[in-house]
């Protein structure tokens, strides 16, 4: 911590160093120690997709049940919460059933770098009774905290104000079914498939083309896809994140996979929980995230802290 520091202090010749180190040190300066979200290490790198390569999505969860085996998909955002969808906890006070797997890449293969987790418990918005109804937002917390890894990583999570633009090129990944009703084939390796943000009015008008399928999109939704359908997510890809590079090449999750009308169909783009707006809800149940768009609080309280203790220091020694 105290290399973050000395480029700073170096510059001050005429300034005790040592004094202003261990100042800073006891004021708690961590932005060098802190985890960097959104930024998968492994650099190299659903309906009409294709398999993603090992390590480039390193914040995709496998959500699984004893009975059911894979069910969903989710994504990580700290070391003990995962992001997912609530409709793949049904009933979210019996969690006894479900694990949690982070690190995989295929899902009838060995994976040398997964690692899994229990569920401690799973929290949904108060008003979510079924996904075109919205709400759709599940926050699971690990019985066991993984350790960050080169293959397990988080992503970032937008604030209310960070824009996701139509047209905007983004992917989802999961291990859902590659058509309808048909599961994913041999090893299961995860897939990714690019699909561009719609608007939520064309979202919406798309849906009108068919009018006895009424679906409404509401604020807390958001879709992408194609209007002449052939890439979409699908059946187990529920739960799993749609995210965006920005551009410092950060990828912010936009949507959690909710739901759609059959899978990769004209005029039927995936519907997705749209993560923005459930800012609030995530940061009243995981405080410690700190959310793309806005400053981490307690970084900025110490520079400012920091800054003013400094600023006195050199006031003293100068009058010395």
């Amino acid at each position: 911590m105290i290399g973050c520091v000395r480029q700073v202090y170096s510059r001050m010749l005429d300034l005790d160093v040592r004094v202003i180190l261990l100042l800073a040190v006891s004021l708690g300066v961590q932005t060098c120690v802190a985890q960097v979200c959104g930024r998968p290490p492994l650099e190299n790198r659903i309906v009409g997709g294709n398999d993603a390569q090992e390590g480039a999505w390193p914040w995709q969860v496998d959500v699984q049940t004893s009975l059911h085996g894979h069910v969903c998909g989710g994504s990580l955002i700290t070391q003990e919460w995962v992001l997912s969808a609530a409709h793949c906890f049904p009933d979210p006070s019996d969690v006894s059933s479900y694990t949690l797997y982070m690190g995989r890449y295929q899902l009838n293969s060995f994976n040398q770098f997964e690692v899994s987790s229990l569920v401690s418990q799973v929290i949904v918005p108060s008003g979510y009774s079924d996904p075109q109804q919205g709400q759709d937002m599940a926050l699971v917390q690990l019985a066991s905290p993984v350790t960050w890894s080169n293959r397990i990583q988080p992503v970032c999570l937008p604030d209310a104000s960070t824009l996701f633009p139509s047209g905007m090129r983004c992917y989802v990944t999961g291990w859902g079914n590659v058509q309808d009703g048909v599961s994913l084939p041999g090893a299961g390796t995860l897939q990714q498939v690019e699909v561009p943000i719609i608007g939520q009015a064309s979202c919406q008008e798309m849906y009108q083309v068919q009018p006895t399928d009424s679906v409404d999109i509401l604020s807390d939704m958001i879709c992408a896809g194609f209007q002449e359908g052939g890439k979409d997510s699908c059946q187990g890809d529920s739960g799993g994140p749609l995210v965006c590079p920005m551009v410092n090449g950060t990828w912010v999750q936009a949507g959690v996979v909710s739901f759609g009308l059959g899978c990769a169909q004209a005029n039927q783009p995936g519907v997705y929980a749209k993560v923005s707006t459930f800012s609030e809800f995530i940061r009243n149940t995981v405080p410690e995230i700190q959310l793309f768009g806005r400053a981490p609080t307690r970084w900025a309280n110490d520079m400012v802290v920091l800054a003013n203790a400094l600023a006195s220091l050199l006031v003293v020694l100068l009058l010395r």
